[in-house]
């Protein structure tokens, strides 16, 4: 497994956050965000992380549930975005030294509350190197601290 597609993927984890996908926004406050993730095949321990979002934050739902990633010595394309009542889909191409595949599928159920997975793959000459299978369950457990 390459190190840069499991901190890729681990990334894109602790940036969820839950939102409402007809109204397009992000609901701030703390939080829970349960990773799930298989590393070719292979279930890695699940991760907790707690985030504060303030409404600043909150106002761009693409910005705050889309993948977020830098590369070296790749280019990625945009990111293509299919967002319906309760479903925003996404998905990040990435060609050159490492070529990347990230494909994220959320669904809201309530304000306060999602559930997604997020596929990545990735390939060196052409050969996979990686193919992370993340399970996200989100949910608001309150006000940011102060």
């Amino acid at each position: 497994m390459n190190t840069f597609g499991l901190v890729l993927v681990c990334s894109v984890a602790m940036l969820a956050a839950s939102a409402r996908a007809d109204s397009l926004s992000i609901e701030p406050g703390q939080w829970k965000v349960t990773a799930k993730t298989a590393v070719n095949g292979a279930a890695q321990p699940p991760k907790v992380t707690l985030s504060c979002l303030t409404p600043e934050q909150a106002g761009d739902v693409t910005r705050g549930l889309g993948p977020s990633m830098g590369t070296v010595n790749s280019t990625c394309a945009p990111t293509e975005f299919q967002i319906k009542v309760g479903q925003m889909k996404w998905r990040l191409q990435c060609k050159g030294q490492i070529d990347i595949d990230l494909l994220g599928d959320y669904t809201f159920d309530s304000m306060s509350h999602y559930t997604a997975t997020v596929l990545s793959k990735a390939w060196m000459g052409g050969a996979q190197v990686s193919d992370v299978k993340t399970e996200l369950e989100g949910e608001r457990v309150g006000p940011c601290p102060q």
